[in-house]
């Protein structure tokens, strides 16, 4: 196990959140409330990431996809869009396809994050660099992501010399990393020390949200629940007030630990429960290929959401 790096007070955390999408009940996407999600967002000061699996992005179509850069984009702020591959189990890696689809985010105004596919799960480390090295031939700046399987089927968490490898790409400039592990991303913090300061370490860790002391940034999905309650948490720590940091991080935590409980994909569905409990959202529907959450989720987020909007009131 790798131990923990040194804690950094006060530094300014960068802030990223996936953003919700809702669905009508009939399934259709509820574009209003989602360009409502997404002002929220902004107006908290997170960077929003659009097209991420917390926005149903491997369910939507190349055309809702491209609607919702669109939207993003109009609010004139920097932003995080995911990069698909609509292939299978099965299906072999289409590299021309990575980069157009890539250059297509990047001329949106997006910062791309390439998303797990099925055909670049099944690659060797030396080839998935060889895939990223391509899209930097043509994209100056985008992340890359590791993702657990319990995120997703083509998910892969690589090996820290396929790590170091990425810090070699200039083009890579972070990386969102999602093994819910820990000594993992601990490891990765060191590496960017030693290897290369300005890369930007980007935690996933929905169940251990307080990574940002040790030195990441993050791109959640837990933020969607309450933008506000994270920057609130962000601008404690940088303002050294540690009583309210961790107050606030405790609760969110708990929120974390809750709904990120498998099947982890259920979060999403918690989510849209979470807003419904605050009347930010009609209806707590998701989309019908996300898995579900039981009723009696909905008075423990009732409960949460009360306490975090006094917390957030003090």
């Amino acid at each position: 196990m790798t131990g923990a790096p040194a804690i950094v007070p006060n530094r300014k955390i960068s802030g990223a959140s996936a953003v919700l999408m809702t669905v009508n009940e009939d399934g259709s996407i509820s574009w209003a409330e989602f360009e409502q999600h997404l002002e929220r967002t902004v107006q908290a000061g997170l960077a929003p990431a659009v097209n991420m699996d917390t926005g149903f992005g491997p369910y939507l179509t190349a055309a809702e996809r491209t609607e919702v850069l669109t939207l993003t984009k109009s609010f004139g702020v920097k932003f995080i869009a995911g990069v698909h591959l609509d292939d299978q189990p099965g299906d072999t890696f289409n590299p021309d396809a990575l980069l157009a689809q890539s250059v297509a985010v990047a001329a949106s105004g997006a910062v791309p994050i390439l998303f797990p596919s099925h055909g670049m799960s099944g690659l060797s480390e030396p080839e998935v660099l060889g895939a990223h090295e391509l899209v930097a031939t043509e994209v100056d700046a985008y992340l890359g992501f590791e993702l657990g399987p319990m995120f997703h089927p083509a998910g892969r968490i690589y090996s820290a010399e396929m790590f170091e490898g990425l810090l070699g790409i200039n083009a890579v400039v972070g990386l969102k990393h999602s093994s819910l592990r820990r000594d993992l991303e601990w490891e990765r913090l060191e590496l960017c020390k030693r290897v290369r300061p300005d890369f930007q370490m980007m935690t996933g860790n929905d169940l251990a949200i307080d990574m940002v002391i040790y030195g990441s940034d993050y791109l959640l999905g837990l933020s969607t629940f309450s933008p506000a309650g994270f920057a609130a948490r962000d601008a404690a720590w940088e303002a050294g007030d540690t009583a309210r940091f961790w107050e606030l991080n405790d609760l969110l935590q708990y929120l974390g630990q809750f709904a990120f409980r498998p099947p982890v994909p259920g979060y999403r569905h918690d989510a849209a429960m979470f807003l419904q409990a605050q009347s930010l959202v009609e209806s707590a529907h998701t989309h019908p290929l996300s898995p579900k959450r039981p009723d009696s989720d909905a008075p423990v987020l009732e409960e949460i959401a009360a306490r975090l909007s006094v917390l957030l009131n003090q």
